[in-house]
This record gives structure tokens, C-alpha cells and sequence, in this order.
């Protein structure tokens, strides 16, 4: 989302604040309500490989740079992201492990990625900061409130746990979601691919929507 708002001449430093917020909430407020309702699930999950075999990694890794370039050359945003699930997504769900993530290498992308977005904000933010986190605030705790009924709603008519698909719908970001769901023992495959999809989603749609609906207003 900062990308795009970059991409789209909108204030950097509050797209980063709004997202850094939102995955803040959410963090803090559904893994500590599932705790306090002490919902659990029995769905343990293990990885692929735990093995990590720089022969195989070093490869992968190539041929998600590869597709981040196609991507790239394609004007598709946060091509970084995009080629990379299209290049491990199709291997996992074929069974394909190639090797396990190093965790100082996940760790070091976290603290870049945490590096880039703090690195957005300027001393003008923090003077329109308590309105503006406030609305954020707000909309954070609509979107979990709607996100929550409409997953109760799934669960009436999938079956599936309720509590599973709460985490599955829940505007958090992919990695925030998996954890919680993995210590939790509620489907992380299941929690993990709504959120790719919802991701896939919003950086495919958002920057076509955006444009129509900014001609629409210009007209």
C-alpha cells in the first residue's frame, strides 16, 4: 500500500502509518481475545522441510528475482511480492520442497521491510497524527467487527471452525495471521492462503480501482 500510494502521489507517511497500525491492532486484539476465550483448535501444523539445502535455496531464490523482473516489466506493483508467491505457492502446492527459509534471512527481510516503511514518516506527520490515528483506530475496529461476522457467517454455511476463519478474514498482514494460527493450532494452511489471496487481490484491484474511480470524480 505505500508503494501505491507512492506510485499515486498520496501521503507516504500515512498509507505506512494506517497499515503499521492496522497490523498492530489486530495483532494485539484477536490473538489476545482467542486467549482470553480460550479458543484452540488441534489442526498442529509442521513444514514441508525443516532442512535447509543452499543448492536448492540459492535457485529459488533466482527464479523469484526472475519473476519479479517479468512482473516487473508488466508495471504489476510490488512485483518483489507477486513473484515471489508465484513462484513458491505453484511448488508447495505440489509438494515441492525445495528447502526451508533460513530464519536470520526472514528475520533480516522483517527489519528491512520495518526499516523502509519507518523511514517514510516526517515531522509534519506528527502534527496531524492524533486525528489521523484516531480515524485509523476506528476503521481498524469496524473492519475487524465486519470481518468477524462475515466469517461466523462462512462458518454457518461451510462448517469449518468459526474461530479458524476469524483469523482467516481478519485484516491482518499474512505472517501476523500464520503465527497466530500456528501457535494456536487452527489451520494455518487454510488462514494462510485466504490472506495470499486477499493480498494478490488488493495489489492487483486497488491501483485500477483507484484510477477509475479518480477519473470519475474528474469528470
Amino acid at each position: 500500500m505505500a508503494v501505491l500510494g507512492e506510485r499515486f502521489g498520496a501521503r507516504v507517511d500515512e498509507v505506512a502509518a494506517a497499515q503499521s497500525l492496522r497490523m498492530l491492532m489486530v495483532v494485539l486484539v484477536i490473538p489476545s481475545l482467542f486467549v482470553l476465550l480460550e479458543l484452540r483448535g488441534a489442526d498442529a501444523f509442521s513444514t514441508g522441510t525443516t532442512v535447509i539445502r543452499w543448492s536448492a535455496l540459492v535457485p529459488l531464490l533466482a527464479a523469484t528475482a526472475v519473476a519479479r523482473f517479468a512482473l516487473q516489466r508488466m508495471r504489476v506493483p510490488n512485483a518483489f511480492v507477486l513473484g515471489a508467491l508465484a513462484v513458491a505457492i505453484p511448488l508447495s502446492v505440489s509438494e515441492v520442497y525445495l528447502s526451508a527459509m533460513p530464519r536470520w534471512l526472514l528475520n533480516g527481510a522483517q527489519l528491512l521491510l520495518g526499516s523502509a516503511l519507518g523511514a517514510r514518516f516526517n515531522h509534519n506527520f506528527l502534527r496531524r497524527a492524533p486525528r489521523f490515528v484516531a480515524a485509523v483506530a476506528v476503521s481498524v475496529i469496524v473492519a475487524i467487527g465486519l470481518s468477524a461476522l462475515f466469517a461466523l457467517a462462512l462458518a454457518w454455511i461451510t462448517g469449518i471452525h468459526a474461530a479458524m476463519l476469524v483469523l482467516a478474514t481478519a485484516p491482518g498482514g499474512i505472517a501476523e495471521m500464520a503465527v497466530t494460527a500456528k501457535v494456536l493450532e487452527l489451520g494455518v494452511p487454510l488462514v494462510t492462503s485466504f490472506h495470499v489471496t486477499r493480498v494478490i487481490l488488493l495489489l492487483t484491484c486497488t491501483a485500477p480501482l483507484f484510477s477509475w474511480l479518480r477519473k470519475r470524480r474528474s469528470c
